[in-house]
């Protein structure tokens, strides 16, 4: 009986290191999401690359309010997203961030998954001066600033308002919005960022 428990116990190790090994959060982006950005979001005097996956909302809203951003991308030049601000993240804040979704539903808002991007530090920097960091780097920040980091968007048609882009460390709020990757992932210790874009209504 002991060969037997043996026996059986080693498969199951063997499982369990296939699950760790494959099943990450980069992974489920790569498979079952939408890569619909590369670049850095800039910080200070830090850059941080980064690959944006859609999770929810109109890509085509997404296209429009990034419209600088993805013709630098298609021109193969740096793009840079430049956070100016930070969001405190209370309950106030929060909701209005959630009015603005439901504003925007079921097309005209856009939440995407961030995470690390290739690291090229011989490629040109999006700014002279910019030191190019780990993108843990600024999700750390955010954390420890209990904040979302804030960029302001051109708008998504002519003489609209424009778009506010809200990127969120790992948390309450964000997770909500990464259920289906828990699900099959089972943790989300992979570092990464939820990113909200919607339109700057009152």
């Amino acid at each position: 009986m002991k060969r037997q428990a043996g026996r059986e116990a080693s498969p199951s190790r063997a499982a369990a290191k296939r699950i760790r090994e494959r099943d990450t959060l980069s992974e489920f982006a790569q498979t079952a999401l939408s890569k619909t950005w590369h670049g850095f979001f800039a910080l200070k005097n830090s850059s941080f690359p980064t690959d944006l996956y859609l999770l929810e909302g109109g890509a085509a809203f997404f296209s429009a309010v990034m419209k600088d951003s993805l013709k630098l991308q298609s021109q193969n030049q740096p793009s840079q997203l430049k956070i100016a601000q930070r969001l405190r993240m209370d309950q106030t804040r929060l909701d209005e961030v959630s009015r603005r979704i439901k504003l925007g539903r079921p097309d005209n808002f856009a939440i995407l998954l961030a995470l690390q991007g290739p690291v090229d530090r011989q490629a040109p920097s999006p700014e002279p001066g910019l030191q190019v960091r780990l993108l843990r780097h600024l999700v750390t920040y955010l954390r420890n600033k209990e904040a979302a980091g804030v960029v302001s968007l051109p708008a998504a048609k002519e003489g609209a308002p424009g778009a506010m882009l809200y990127a969120f460390p790992p948390g309450e709020f964000s997770q909500q919005y990464l259920q289906a990757a828990k699900r099959t992932v089972g943790n989300l210790d992979e570092e990464h960022m939820v990113i909200v874009i919607v339109n700057d209504t009152n």
